[in-house]
């Protein structure tokens, strides 16, 4: 009997020591195969997109049209017609296409009033196309004002239609 009295004590010892025992264990891992390293694979290089086909150079700048004509005023004025302010806008783009293009203003009245009045008016005129021209960004060094009076008409000064034609400022081109 005094055997059974020893049971409940080695169960004990035995409950203690068995989850020890099992920690001591040697744990032995399964090998690994050796890793090889396998150079990536090529990406497959890319394809050249096709070259653009070449855009063909821009036509040359058109030549300036520095023809311009039938600036008109209002009878004994340096006052400008409103039909002269599309002309004169035309005269501006063209003129900004050649900014080094040097130009003369040649203002012309017809035959009404003394010749000296005629002269000064006429100067007034080219005056007048200039400043226009300068507030539309012309340079004013490249423009020179003239006056004729009514010494170099356009038409006849015997009616009035002609007289109108002769009221004009023209724009040269200085060669």
């Amino acid at each position: 009997m005094k055997s059974i009295k020893h049971v409940p004590v080695i169960i004990l010892m035995a409950a203690a020591v068995l989850p020890a025992c099992k920690a001591k264990k040697k744990v032995v891992e399964t090998p690994k195969p050796p890793v090889t390293q396998t150079p990536p694979a090529e990406a497959p290089k890319p394809v050249p997109a096709p070259a653009p086909a070449p855009t063909p150079p821009p036509p040359p700048p058109a030549k300036p049209n520095f023809n311009f004509s039938n600036i008109q005023f209002e009878f004994n004025s340096a006052v400008l017609k409103t039909a002269s302010y599309e002309i004169l806008d035309r005269a501006v783009a063209e003129m900004k296409k050649d900014p080094s293009a040097r130009f003369v203003l040649n203002g012309h009245s017809s035959a009404e009033g003394t010749p000296e009045h005629n002269m000064s008016l006429s100067v007034e005129r080219a005056g007048s196309v200039k400043t226009y021209l300068m507030n539309a960004g012309i340079s004013g060094d490249n423009l020179t004002v003239k006056g004729y009076g009514e010494s170099k008409p356009a038409t006849s000064n015997t009616t009035e239609e002609g007289r109108a034609l002769n009221r004009r400022v023209e724009i040269k081109v200085v060669k």
